[in-house]
């Protein structure tokens, strides 16, 4: 990804890469940086080194914001959704539940693990979107991702999880209908989603069937104190 992004960065750039943990950044002198954000990495770093890096670096002022987001929500259809969850998160080793990360907790919980000491850090905000399922727009707090798919690219989503690599690692036998194959847990959750829901049974084509996907999402937001 940093090669990636190096070469898509114009060379008058002053931006400049670099690869370290985020608890540990010797290449950052003490009180010089105003801002440090991350997008969908805070559930992996261990918060008191973490914290304890980012008061050495960050000047008093300087801000922190990290985002995070978690399932999608079909709002409109609460029976697929529910599905959807339960091979998420389901914990039998043919479900995707076991293969998630020990992170992933955290951002189901809306970053809530990540508290930010208050003898060093100030004006703390938090910023969480909780979808609801009965109709777009119909959950909790604010809302900062949405998106309208076809419930084929929900699905082609839910295949890019590292828990869905995972269950790959241990299933080698079962491959996606798509690749030849006799079908793959996703293929079964199609299949059940399908089943439950009215609107995707009386479609003439289910898979390019339009629906509104929303995700919980977290913004936790700090400043250093003077």
């Amino acid at each position: 990804m940093i090669e990636q992004a190096r070469q898509k960065t114009p060379a008058s750039s002053n931006i400049e890469y670099r690869q370290a943990p985020a608890e540990s950044l010797p290449f950052i002198e003490d009180g010089r940086v105003d801002l440090v954000v991350a997008g969908q990495a805070a559930h992996w770093f261990d918060y008191l080194p973490l914290f304890q890096e980012l008061r050495r670096v960050v000047r008093p002022g300087g801000s922190i914001a990290f985002w995070g987001y978690k399932d999608p929500v079909l709002p409109g259809h609460p029976e697929a959704t529910g599905i959807l969850h339960h091979y998420s998160y389901g914990d039998h080793p043919d479900l995707l539940g076991p293969y998630w990360s020990y992170g992933r907790a955290i951002i189901q919980d809306n970053l809530h693990a990540m508290q930010p000491p208050e003898d060093d850090w100030t004006d703390i905000q938090r910023i969480e979107y909780e979808p609801g399922r009965s109709a777009p727009g119909t959950g909790r707090g604010t809302m900062l991702m949405t998106k309208t798919l076809t419930l084929e690219q929900v699905l082609s989503y839910i295949r890019t999880y590292s828990a869905f690599h995972g269950w790959q690692q241990a299933h080698p036998e079962q491959r996606a209908k798509s690749d030849g194959g006799a079908g793959d847990v996703i293929d079964e959750c199609a299949e059940k989603m399908v089943a439950a829901d009215e609107s995707f049974r009386q479609s003439a084509d289910w898979r390019q069937e339009e629906v509104v996907v929303e995700w919980g999402t977290a913004l936790v937001m700090a400043r250093r104190r003077e």
